[in-house]
């Protein structure tokens, strides 16, 4: 990430022309659309997915999801050159991220089975404020009071979607804020591996412990009808189409840095309460999309490039 003070240091005078500049704003206008594609490559796939679950179990699009992305991580293995990523450092740390991700994918495709995509995906976008909440004692970074208010401002806005007693069923609720924590934690562990653990490492250890948990329910309820090859085949390439939005993340953080790049990820939410309403016929209610809106405000405020130490 780039030094913050570097901008205002040269703000103040003409900078002249250098070669380094054309090529750099070019480099950064790619990491954005690839962004923006990975941020709709996700919105699709859990459009995607929403529509088969009214056909299929979660845990059968959870298996054809992962032996998707699986496949992807081996190539980006053979691409690294390095297979055993079970002699990699710092074993622990990967499990419990790869683990955590496994329990997002699990409950986040159960309880989207039951809940209209918009406000599901509105109380998964809990997290980074959940990370936020965590970070003083997780990773012994300060949290100032103007951003323990943008997390309350936050959870606010969850409660006006959820609005205990409401219409959203409990089940499903509780799956999707169990997913969100779970979220939360994640992105903790992946900031204490950042630059510990090659990226494909990475993603093919999560890849394999992802496939392996998310049908772990499939042994108390195996689905009484499988589908056929065509319709197998359309499962199979959702998954890629998950997969590749998680290429498109690694290609864009590689061009951009996390603090230019975070601010743009409530643009998911936006493009599911679309979704929700166009596509599914369940646009959310004045006081789901006013929880919506806070949810977003406090979320870009606090991925803003400031105040975490």
């Amino acid at each position: 990430m780039a030094d913050a003070g570097t901008p205002a240091a040269t703000a103040t005078a003409p900078r002249a022309p250098t070669a380094a500049t054309g090529p750099v704003a070019s480099q950064q206008r790619q990491g954005m659309l690839l962004f923006l594609a990975a941020l709709l490559a996700f919105a699709c796939y859990d459009a995607f997915a929403k529509q088969m679950l009214n056909h299929y179990p979660a845990t059968l699009m959870n298996l054809t999801r992962y032996v998707a992305v699986g496949s992807m991580a081996a190539v980006l293995l053979w691409r690294h050159g390095d297979w055993r990523v079970w002699r990699q450092p710092h074993q622990k740390l990967l499990f419990l991220r790869s683990l955590m991700l496994a329990i997002v994918a699990t409950s986040f495709m159960t309880a989207l089975a039951s809940m209209p995509l918009a406000e599901a995906t509105a109380i998964y976008f809990t997290a980074p404020l959940i990370m936020v909440a965590l970070s003083p004692w997780v990773l012994g970074e300060q949290v100032g009071r103007v951003q323990w208010v943008a997390v309350l401002v936050g959870f606010a806005g969850m409660l006006l979607i959820v609005r205990p007693g409401g219409a959203l069923p409990l089940t499903g609720t509780l799956l999707m804020a169990l997913a969100a924590v779970c979220y939360a934690l994640f992105q903790v562990l992946t900031r204490r591996l950042s630059g510990l653990v090659p990226a494909p490492v990475q993603y093919a250890y999560m890849a394999a412990m992802c496939l392996v948990v998310t049908n772990l329910p499939a042994l108390f309820s195996i689905p009484v009808a499988w589908p056929g090859g065509v319709e197998l085949a359309v499962l199979v390439a959702g998954g890629f189409v998950s997969g590749a939005a998680q290429l498109l993340l690694l290609a864009a953080f590689r061009r951009v840095s996390a603090s230019v790049l975070a601010p743009m990820n409530y643009l998911q939410l936006l493009l599911a309460v679309l979704i929700s309403t166009f596509w599914f016929q369940r646009p959310p209610d004045a006081l789901a999309l006013g929880g919506m809106a806070l949810i977003g405000a406090a979320g870009v405020y606090l991925a803003l490039p400031r105040r975490l130490k």
